[in-house]
């Protein structure tokens, strides 16, 4: 079922149900108050990422509150996405943008790792957090991604989950079209990495190379910007062996 794109929705904690009800937080009175000057009886969408998204109608108890209870189920609480997305942290504003278009690609668990040339620092995760959730709300998405913490590539590797296949991109593979390799994968569990600016070290990516888990894919032939290779790769893996077919 095609998401509602007509009706402003919200993210919330609460369970939701037949007949659910339940209060708006500090931030959410705000925004539906004062941002999107919500009156008595309008009606949102709301999800938790657990219950599947529910048509719902606000009331005004006090002026300084904010009830929300739920009318009928818009739309079913689909599958998690598998896909994990690990990435290098950006500078901030940048970093923003590809958790977002993470969200939007369909990653169901994202995790910053630290490479040799990252350049940014992991941002906190209450900010991550709100952009997951800020996509989450745009784009119709029900399932919310994990958010993971942050940790070394090398610690990551030495832990990976059994039957998870990574892809990397590799600026220097031999070929320019990704599809050849990501044909080979078979495996169904799959994790996508994506370097810093200064791209996997010497080392970094002997380690990647000779891990049987491991597949390395090239981008074409211009060099793009780690959040640019960051959508790129997640459209081809997804058309290709992902959830696109």
């Amino acid at each position: 079922m095609r998401a509602n794109y007509r009706l402003q929705r919200l993210f919330v904690e609460a369970d939701l149900g037949p007949g659910a009800e339940f209060e708006a937080d500090k931030d959410q009175f705000h925004y539906l108050a004062h941002v999107l000057r919500a009156s008595e009886g309008t009606e949102l969408l709301a999800f938790n990422g657990r219950d599947g998204e529910w048509l719902t109608r606000l009331t005004f108890p006090t002026r300084k509150k904010i009830t929300l209870t739920t009318v009928e189920q818009t739309r079913p609480q689909p599958a998690p996405s598998d896909l994990h997305y690990l990435f290098a942290p950006l500078k901030t504003g940048r970093m923003d943008y590809m958790v977002q278009k993470a969200v939007e690609m369909g990653a169901g668990a994202i995790r910053p790792v630290m490479t040799r040339h990252v350049q940014g620092k992991p941002a906190k995760p209450e900010r991550l957090a709100a952009n997951i959730v800020e996509a989450a709300e745009q784009c119709g998405v029900l399932s919310v991604p994990e958010l993971r913490e942050p940790a070394r590539l090398e610690d990551i590797l030495d832990q990976w989950e059994p039957g998870r296949h990574l892809i990397f991109c590799d600026e220097d593979a031999e070929s320019q079209n990704p599809l050849a390799a990501l044909q080979t994968v078979q495996a169904s569990k799959l994790a996508l990495i994506v370097g810093p600016e200064g791209g996997f070290s010497d080392d970094e990516r002997s380690l990647l190379r000779g891990l049987p888990f491991v597949t390395a894919i090239p981008l074409g032939p211009r060099i793009l910007r780690a959040d640019t290779a960051a959508v790129a790769a997640l459209a081809v893996i997804q058309a290709t062996i992902g959830d696109w077919r």
